[in-house]
């Protein structure tokens, strides 16, 4: 099926309708075709295996030195030279001063 450029904008709902039901729209500005309007394809469900939650439980170990404190030195290998001399709490006398 073919419409003008005026045909298509007043009936832009029942091209659409059209198109769903397997036809292709041609648009044209006069005599010479612009456009094509056809119906997409539904997008592809991605084929993602099943996966089940805990699934790694009991198979995965790390060591409790993974949540220590970095020491000084390994904070200014990181690049964090201005968090290795700071103090990790603040002193008793700065937080009596404070209230």
């Amino acid at each position: 099926m073919a419409y003008t450029v005026h045909q298509a904008k007043t009936n832009f709902s029942r091209i659409l309708k059209e198109v769903e039901a397997g036809e292709e729209v041609i648009v044209m500005r006069g005599k010479k075709p612009v456009a094509k309007i056809t119906a997409i394809e539904p997008p592809e469900k991605p084929n993602v295996p099943f996966r089940l939650l805990g699934a790694y439980r009991g198979k995965i170990h790390f060591d409790d030195s993974v949540f220590a404190p970095a020491t000084d030195g390994e904070l200014r290998e990181m690049g964090f030279d201005d968090l290795a001399d700071a103090p990790l709490v603040p002193s008793p006398n700065r937080v009596a001063k404070e209230k």
